[in-house]
């Protein structure tokens, strides 16, 4: 086993099968660990390895003050590791907390962690939608979440409601089979930044409006039965959308009235119509940046990038707009 010390946090890993003296080791290095806090701990194991052997590790680690505890589970055999939850019920010195893949999440009531300031979930896997609830109501100082899953394994609805949490991003990386195509509900009123991808042929993604919002960027969103999630984003005063009008419902009128900074990626189909609405729905826009990353692939449609100019020119282009930026910017000779 590998284990790396320092002098104010402790990292341990093991690839391999955890023998007896091993999980001894483990146990014996977190023991003798005499700082009153340990600042971090990095334990990677097998998803293998006994529920009650990486349980005594983080009751170690959460008599020690831990404030930073990552767990990585790897992936082997269909082989996952549940965390005792009546380790969760109280701490108040845990700060940063990072759970890796094979990790099953069963919280039947409420955890308590009073100072988790950030928490990171990568492709873990909860029992139901009661575990997601417990989990993130337990956590009245989150600010930070970042969620990296398949909206299909695990809960039918993915339910983040956290009204300190000021930074959300979501990954979803969605896989055949599971429950279905899942969905997202999201109620942060204090949000601030929100990073939103990959939300492809799911049933609902419905958020609540968030008027402390400063940025949000949207990518790879398309065909959900149910959705409001432009309309949810009119308190923004900067968008980055990868996106295209045909996928997404797009509010109109002049909703976004906060926004300054806008950018669209011009390879999607039809961007040029998403860019109209957005012009004409956001009067004190400053700054435009268009972008097109596909410049010199050969298989795009040329009829695609085809600009039909709106009528009459937005308000924001006549009063407002300081800033136009276009990059990979084609023209054509006629």
């Amino acid at each position: 086993m590998e284990q790396k010390f320092k002098t104010d946090g402790l990292g341990l890993s093991n690839r391999d099968a955890m023998n007896e003296d091993r999980i001894k080791n483990v146990y014996r290095t977190l023991t003798l660990h005499k700082a009153p806090v340990l600042e971090s701990l990095h334990l990677s194991f097998e998803g293998r390895t006994d529920c009650l052997d990486v349980g005594i590790w983080i009751a170690t680690a959460f008599a020690r003050r831990v404030r930073k505890l990552v767990l990585d589970s790897f992936y082997q055999e269909d082989q996952t590791v549940t965390l005792p939850s009546v380790l969760f019920s109280y701490n108040d010195s845990l700060e940063i907390l990072k759970l890796k893949c094979a990790i099953d999440l069963d919280f039947p009531s409420r955890v308590c962690l009073k100072s988790l300031r950030k928490l990171y979930l990568y492709q873990v896997h909860f029992k139901d939608e009661d575990s997601v609830s417990n989990l993130l109501c337990g956590c009245p100082s989150l600010e930070d979440l970042v969620v990296h899953r398949y909206s299909n394994a695990d809960v039918a609805t993915f339910t983040i409601a956290a009204p300190s949490l000021q930074r959300l991003t979501i990954e979803d990386l969605c896989q055949e089979g599971g429950y279905g195509n899942g969905g997202y509900v999201i109620n942060a009123p204090a949000l601030k930044y929100l990073n939103i991808n990959g939300f492809i042929d799911i049933e609902s993604c419905l958020i609540d409006k968030a008027l402390e919002l400063v940025e949000a960027k949207i990518s790879n969103v398309s065909d959900i039965a149910n959705e409001n999630i432009l309309e949810s984003l009119t308190s923004a005063k900067r968008l980055i959308l990868h996106l295209s009008p045909l996928e997404i419902k797009v509010p109109t009128g002049k909703i976004f009235d906060q926004l300054v900074c806008l950018e669209l990626l011009t390879h999607e189909r039809e961007w040029w119509n998403l860019l109209s609405i957005m012009l004409d729905s956001s009067p004190k826009l400053q700054i435009l940046k268009l972008t097109d990353f596909y410049l010199h692939d050969n298989k795009k449609n040329p009829d695609e990038r085809k600009w039909n100019p709106p009528k009459c020119a937005p308000e924001c282009l006549l009063f407002h707009l300081e800033t136009f930026v276009w990059i990979g910017y084609e023209a054509t000779r006629r």
